[in-house]
């Protein structure tokens, strides 16, 4: 392993707070980088070969036993850094889109918390399946974030809703990407076109919103969970689908990326402390070699 990813879902392991409850002491890191030092037979893989990597946890460290279902072929393109930093959250966010969403090319998505690890993947995403984007943020440096990768649309999330039915000539938007949870999720709703679909990504407000029902009902809304984990352990196949959709995407550019921030691994409680401080922009990377 050369790199790994730092993701929210490390920061609840560490705190035994996470649906995968592990006996500590235990390895953190659900995501990485590297290079093949030996693959069995029939799975397309070759020692030496570049390669990110998927698994429920302990990518911290420098060698990594994995499912070969769950490593990907990277591109020349992209560095292990900028690998172990996409993965979790670029394959998450397609889900979400692709599967859950069920999304058309044209659509308009409103992307909460889109400063952060998931909320930068999904404009990216988006974008290079063909979706514009509004981006919801809580800071000017962090508008500047959401600009950098590519929103269509940065708004504050003061008055958010009134933004976005202006922005849309009243129509509202067709999908919401919501990591954040929270106060929010109400005019979340209120933001939705006719036949809208929120995604629950999580709930990094600390706060797990309720629902009036009867607003669902009033614009036929949808509100669904996006478990991107579970669905993979019900199918260990799926992360290699998703991977032959944007694979190409970042092999041609139209899915492009920018290098995430990088520590050394032995400041990886203070990448966590971040994480849990909200003041990452973008992705955390430890540095392994």
């Amino acid at each position: 392993m050369h790199a790994a990813g730092v993701s929210f879902p490390d920061l609840l392991q560490s705190r035994a707070g996470y649906q995968l409850v592990r006996p500590l002491p235990a390895l953190l890191g659900m995501e990485g980088a590297g290079i093949v030092r030996t693959a069995p037979e029939g799975h397309g893989l070759t020692p030496g070969q570049r390669v990110g990597v998927l698994t429920d946890a302990g990518t911290w460290q420098q060698t990594v036993v994995v499912d070969p279902q769950s490593v990907l072929p990277l591109p020349d393109s992209v560095t292990f850094t900028a690998a172990a930093g996409l993965l979790l959250n670029f394959l998450t966010v397609h889900f979400a889109l692709d599967e859950r969403a069920r999304y058309r090319p044209g659509e308009t998505v409103l992307v909460h918390g889109a400063a952060g690890g998931i909320g930068v993947a999904a404009l990216r995403v988006a974008s290079a399946l063909g979706l514009d984007t509004i981006a919801v943020v809580s800071t000017d440096a962090k508008a500047d974030v959401a600009r950098a990768h590519g929103a269509t649309h940065v708004i504050g999330v003061d008055g958010f809703k009134d933004r976005v039915l202006e922005i849309t000539g009243g129509r509202g938007v067709d999908i919401v990407l919501d990591p954040v949870g929270g106060a929010r999720f109400t005019d979340t709703l209120r933001s939705l076109a006719s036949g809208g679909r929120v995604v629950v990504l999580g709930f990094t407000s600390g706060q797990i919103p309720t629902v009036k029902v009867n607003r669902l009902l009033l614009k036929n809304i949808s509100v669904v969970g996006a478990g991107w984990g579970e669905y993979m352990r019900a199918d260990p196949a799926y992360p290699a689908q998703q991977w032959s959709v944007l694979e190409p995407l970042l092999g041609s550019g139209d899915l492009t990326i920018t290098e995430p921030t990088t520590v050394p691994l032995d400041e990886a409680a203070d990448a966590l402390r971040r994480l849990e401080d909200r003041t990452v922009r973008g992705k955390i990377v430890l540095a392994l070699r």
